[in-house]
């Protein structure tokens, strides 16, 4: 007997019982998005490896260690893309989106990255970002993050903390950098071993350790803020007068940096104490050289991403409700006549009522089984069609949810009482 065939680890299923919640979180997001004027554009999920070696860095952990690569029939290096925002900038280079133009895009879908599976972390994962292009003052930073603090009221959800921090240039970073591993290498034997690695790889990772001896070293590290030049700290500041007087909580995180190598300037992340280690939801920042990095002209860029399954799981843990999908109506039908008839009924009324959730019991059976199948798939109402009821022009109308008697309705009347019942537009 053959083996049971299992999804491959860290690249999970999702059910349509789940499902529910996830159109209920992408609606929610989407609908935001689109009230702040953004397009959605839809990008290959396989790109060019080059693509992320050189948006991403060389010596990120993404790179070395967690991209999932191959070499297609013709020998090119392919990736399964890791992240949104290089993909996006390649597509608005390669169609000219970025000539003299502003644009404000999204998009979604599963990234890819090799890692070791744990709650709120998987190898296949899901996310929505969004990306503006052309735009280089703190306004639309600002706009940004006002942004995603719309999302979680619109979701309903509480306790996502705003941290914030910033970059400043490339050549700050470089500085700061070498001051960095300077004092790291004079302290190494007091590194975690994860710390150590970094050292020489990606040392900024560092300030992201979570091991007590490494951030109480930290303590006495050069700070980034020190080496941030007075443009960019002018722009942070306009930015944090903007989320004040936009009565916007936030927090400074002089060790915030983000394990991408193209950000600069302001970087941020809204994390929750909820979700165990995995506590970042949303997360993002500014990318003023990418577009140049890959071939196109010096555009200003900023954009975020958010996870969709810590995004669920926070909708779980706060125990948001949400819509739910199951049928408004069973249709029962019991004779071959009736059977025939209650497909074209539910055609009507699916003209009729376009936001109704209708079933059509399909193959058979006596009443008892069609009801309890009626009242396994959740619907709030049973229509339930005989051949005495067809000869009549009439239908039973049974609630399954709530109390109350079977009552019978002409066809003719059928639509006006559901919407009715169900409060249906």
């Amino acid at each position: 007997m053959p083996h049971t065939l299992q999804a491959i680890r860290g690249m999970n299923d999702l059910l349509p019982e789940q499902a529910e919640r996830w159109q209920f979180a992408e609606h929610s997001v989407r609908s935001v998005l689109a009230s702040y004027g953004y397009q959605e554009i839809r990008l290959p999920i396989v790109e060019k490896t080059e693509l992320f070696r050189r948006s991403i860095g060389e010596v990120t952990d993404i790179v070395e260690k967690e991209m999932y690569s191959f070499a297609d029939r013709n020998g090119d290096s392919l990736t399964l893309r890791p992240e949104g925002t290089a993909g996006c900038v390649r597509a608005c280079i390669q169609h000219g989106l970025l000539s003299q133009q502003i644009q404000r895009l999204w998009y979604g879908g599963p990234m890819f990255r090799y890692e070791r599976p744990q709650k709120g972390r998987s190898r296949q994962f899901h996310q929505i970002g969004g990306e503006v292009f052309g735009l280089e003052g703190p306004d639309i930073d600002s706009e940004l993050l006002l942004m995603t603090a719309r999302l979680w009221s619109r979701l309903g959800l509480t306790g996502i903390s705003l941290q914030l921090n910033t970059l400043g240039t490339s050549e700050a970073r470089a500085r700061f950098r070498a001051d960095l591993v300077a004092f790291l290498t004079q302290h190494s034997a007091e590194l975690d071993e994860d710390s150590r690695r970094r050292l020489t790889t990606n040392p900024l990772r560092v300030l992201d350790s979570k091991h007590p001896g490494t951030q109480a070293l930290l303590a006495d590290a050069p700070l980034l803020s020190d080496y941030i030049d007075a443009e960019c700290a002018d722009h942070f500041a306009s930015l944090r007068a903007t989320l004040d007087a936009a009565a916007l909580r936030y927090h400074v995180n002089p060790r915030l940096v983000r394990g991408l190598d193209y950000y600069s300037r302001t970087v941020f992340e809204w994390v929750t104490d909820q979700l165990g280690a995995q506590g970042t939801v949303c997360a993002g920042g500014r990318y003023d050289a990418l577009v140049e990095n890959l071939g196109g002209r010096p555009t200003p860029a900023v954009g975020f991403a958010l996870g969709m399954e810590r995004l669920i799981a926070l909708l779980d843990a706060q125990a948001v409700a949400t819509p739910e999908g199951k049928p408004h109506l069973y249709v029962v039908a019991l004779g071959e006549q009736a059977q025939r008839e209650s497909l074209r009924i539910a055609e009507d009324l699916r003209d009729t009522l376009p936001a109704l959730r209708v079933v059509t019991h399909c193959g058979g059976g006596s009443f008892k089984s069609q009801f309890k199948k009626a009242d396994r798939s959740g619907a709030r109402y049973a229509l339930v069609l005989g051949e005495d009821e067809l000869t009549r022009r009439q239908a039973g109308v049974k609630p399954l949810r709530v109390e109350g008697d079977q009552q019978t309705v002409a066809l003719a009347d059928l639509s006006a009482t559901l919407s009715r019942l169900l409060d249906l537009p």
